[in-house]
């Protein structure tokens, strides 16, 4: 499985691109940093955004994107960069199908260093262990983008089972419903019948 991970951002939207192999097996691709200017408009900097990625879709052709789920934080404006980010790659996955699944900041970090608290520095740690890398990836937004790419290959089998188990969750609760609705019918028809034969 090829997943892009993507740590959103208007200034610093890093990128990232892994394979998953056998157990826990993953192997680091790409790495990369899409930086904008303060100094350009809100549609300059977020078609810049668009345009690297859509690169890195057409280069890279990835199975699924795991982006980081935009998390209430003190600051509005960089909460709603954020998610502007965010938006524009998901946007370019959904044009090509390609599946989008979000994960947390404390997931990643779970995932990642077994602790949904570490510092950005234990993530930049166990990403290099992790990837074998030669060099810590830098800034911490590269880091971050591996560390979705790593988590999402990590939870991916867990997610489908999850996926399976809430539509055969639903599917009998459909039945259930269908059943208690056909038992109502028959009741009422059964009075409807006593009814008629009282006459």
């Amino acid at each position: 499985m090829r997943v892009m991970g993507v740590d959103p951002g208007l200034t610093r939207c890093g990128l990232s691109v892994v394979e998953s192999g056998r157990g826990r097996s993953v192997v680091a691709l790409d790495v990369d940093v899409v930086r904008t200017s303060s100094d350009d408009t809100l549609p300059q900097r977020l078609l810049a955004i668009s345009d690297a990625v859509e690169y890195w879709l057409d280069t890279h052709r990835p199975d699924v994107i795991a982006i980081e789920r935009v998390f209430s934080q003190h600051n509005v404006s960089t909460v709603m960069d954020t998610a502007q980010a965010g938006g524009v790659v998901a946007l370019a996955a959904a044009r090509r199908g390609i599946d989008v699944h979000f994960h947390t900041p404390s997931e990643v970090k779970a995932a990642v260093t077994g602790n949904g608290a570490a510092d950005k520095a234990q993530v930049t740690e166990m990403v290099t262990r992790f990837l074998t890398l030669q060099a810590k990836p830098t800034p911490a937004d590269a880091a971050d983008a591996l560390a979705l790419a790593i988590c999402h290959c990590w939870r991916a089998p867990m997610l489908v089972r999850m996926a399976a188990a809430e539509a055969l969750a639903a599917q009998q609760l459909r039945s259930y419903r269908a059943k208690l609705v056909a038992q109502a019918k028959a009741a009422q028809a059964g009075r409807d019948d006593d009814l008629l034969g009282s006459r």
